[in-house]
């Protein structure tokens, strides 16, 4: 029984056709003898009308047939009886009256059901347990379609920009400086390894020293990280390089992917060019450096109106180097004490001690705190936050960044807790994109202390900076750039040092990286940029982050076909798994399980 059409391929235009449908059994109706049978393909739902009474071979295959059943009809088109018609499916106008029925598969019951609702209020385990059924359900099947929409859109729109797709190696070798990496033992080399790739990186850039100039790869990663909604161990990322570059260039390429991508998958045309915001910025502000621009809420800073301050907490704060920071989180007064516990939770994960705060309900100011605060301070307060009835201020004291952070978490609570009481809006569709930009090319590792990079160590140094490294690394400002989407960043990259003696001078100068070490790592990437290496940029996106943006999910796993979950484990394929002792000794490997 050849397939003719699919099952939403039909309409009115076809009546008086024989056709050949094949597909799986989505329900199965008794109305009086006679069998209405809706089939499912990939593509909708077509109804088959069964009359096992007039064709007599019917009668004991329908008498097994179940859903989820994988099946081939034959049969005519009719046009279904008036006041029947289905306007929710392209072929609701017409059905088909079955001659033949071929049964492929009969199915057993599903563990859930299939259907959107029914899937989603199962627990997720169970879903990936019996992952080839989950992706049988319309949103996952839509989730694989949009990620392959994009991957297309990204590949159109690079083919045309004259870059080429190069393929990099999955097996590399181990760079431990970076995250935690899958180590892969070598069988012909008794006591080597190899790391699975985390990054095609250093390919990248040795591809432009081969005068590529123009490199591209959808590229499969791996990172032995704790899992979240947001991280897989191994995820897929769109790698992008480019020789004879500058940042502009780059900002104008990658605004240019996006908005084809989101137009292409979403018709939606976003805004171009993307607003561009120092990390400093970002962070005074927003308390974060890839910031959800879709509200308000920002960060105030009253370090100087709190240096003389007679609450000893702040000015003790003050003169040891922190700073003040406050959110007026508007219309908050009205938090419970259970909210308000969990905020103060959050701030002390994030370091805090506590979290101060101040309460304006009914014409007054409720704060443990407030009686420390002069009138010029409280004045200074209700200027700058703007404090009417029913707002709630809330108060970091901590070193420049912690205080950031803490508030920087704070102000996405308060906007949660402000939207479940319909006090703000949020839209997803709200698309807001920006450049965070200028960050600090290296930090100081307190427990080392020594400096490391912020990024990695092939960021260049923005011009103007460079002759800082030799004096106050901290303070120079890298060519590093992320895009981020509201409060996600989707990826980000750098123009990159081409320079072998820059290059060998930050790894050994200034990240204090042994020479033999250097050697070992990254010889022979020194020694490439010594043939002619041509100045150039990049950047990586992550495209199940991006692809989950685009189908209105907040888990990855939605958008990957075959996940592992948050311990790292493959439910269905039931892995990990032990090896047995005759392949560990094939890799010259014993383990060692812990007690």
């Amino acid at each position: 029984m050849h397939r003719t059409h699919h099952c939403a391929q039909l309409s009115p235009a076809d009546l008086g056709a024989t056709v050949s449908l094949a597909g799986w059994v989505d329900t199965i109706r008794d109305q009086g003898g006679i069998i209405f049978v809706d089939l499912r393909d990939r593509e909708g739902v077509t109804q088959i009308k069964l009359e096992p009474h007039d064709h007599a071979t019917l009668a004991g295959q329908l008498q097994q047939l179940k859903p989820e059943s994988v099946i081939g009809i034959s049969g005519t088109v009719v046009r279904r009886p008036a006041g029947t018609e289905n306007p929710a499916l392209p072929t609701g106008g017409v059905e088909i009256e079955a001659t033949a029925l071929e049964i492929h598969n009969l199915a057993e019951t599903p563990p859930f059901p299939l259907d959107d609702a029914g899937g989603d209020k199962v627990n997720e385990d169970l879903r990936l347990t019996y992952r080839y059924l989950d992706l049988r359900r319309p949103k996952m099947r839509k989730n694989l379609v949009v990620r392959h929409r994009a991957s297309k859109s990204i590949r159109d729109y690079f083919d045309a920009a004259g870059f080429i797709e190069v393929e990099t190696p999955a097996l590399f070798k181990s760079t431990p400086e970076g995250a935690r990496e899958y180590l892969v033992p070598s069988r012909i080399h008794p006591g080597q390894f190899y790391a699975l790739s985390q990054s095609p990186q250093q390919f990248k850039q040795i591809l432009m020293v081969a005068g590529v100039e123009k490199y591209f790869q959808i590229a499969r990663c791996f990172r032995d990280e704790d899992l979240r909604s947001d991280r897989q161990m191994e995820f897929t990322q769109v790698d992008v390089e480019a020789s004879f570059v500058t940042r502009e260039d780059i900002y104008a390429l990658f605004e240019g992917m996006l908005k084809k991508l989101w137009k292409d998958v979403l018709g939606t045309d976003i805004i171009t060019p993307f607003l561009r915001l120092p990390f400093a910025e970002a962070m005074n502000r927003f308390g974060v450096d890839k910031p959800d621009l879709r509200f308000g809420l920002e960060l105030e800073d009253f370090t100087e109106t709190f240096r003389p301050s007679a609450f000893k907490v702040f000015a003790a704060t003050v003169a040891a180097g922190g700073v003040i920071k406050a959110l007026n989180a508007k219309g908050l007064a009205d938090l419970t004490q259970g909210e308000l516990k969990n905020l103060e939770d959050i701030a002390k994960s994030l370091g805090a001690k506590g979290l101060a705060f101040i309460k304006v309900e009914g014409g007054e100011w409720k704060s443990p705190i407030v009686k420390f605060f002069s009138e010029a301070e409280k004045a200074a307060l209700t200027a700058r936050l703007g404090l009417v009835e029913g707002d709630m201020v809330f108060f970091a004291a901590a070193p420049w960044e912690k205080a950031c952070a803490i508030l920087g978490r704070i102000r996405l609570e308060a906007a949660a807790l402000l939207q479940k009481r319909g006090k703000l809006t949020i839209r997803h569709e709200d698309w807001r994109f920006l450049w965070v930009v200028d960050f600090p090319l290296m930090s100081h590792d307190e427990a080392e202390n020594r400096y490391v990079a912020t990024h990695h160590p092939f960021t260049a140094p923005v011009a103007e900076d460079a002759a800082l490294l030799d004096t106050d690394p901290k303070r120079v400002r890298g060519q590093h750039y992320d895009v981020v989407l509201n409060g996600m960043e989707l990826g980000g990259g750098s123009i990159r040092i081409h320079q072998p003696a820059l290059q060998k001078k930050v790894f050994e100068d200034v990240l204090k990286i042994p020479a033999d070490m250097v050697e070992s790592r990254f010889g022979y990437m020194l020694k490439a940029f010594t043939y002619g290496a041509p100045p150039h940029g990049g950047i990586a996106f992550g495209l199940d982050r991006m692809v989950a943006l685009l189908c209105g999910t907040t888990s990855i796993r939605d958008v990957i076909a075959f996940p592992k979950t948050q311990k790292g484990q493959d439910l269905m394929a039931q892995s990990p798994t032990p090896v047995t002792a005759r392949q560990l000794k094939e890799l010259h490997i014993q383990t060692v399980m812990p007690e």
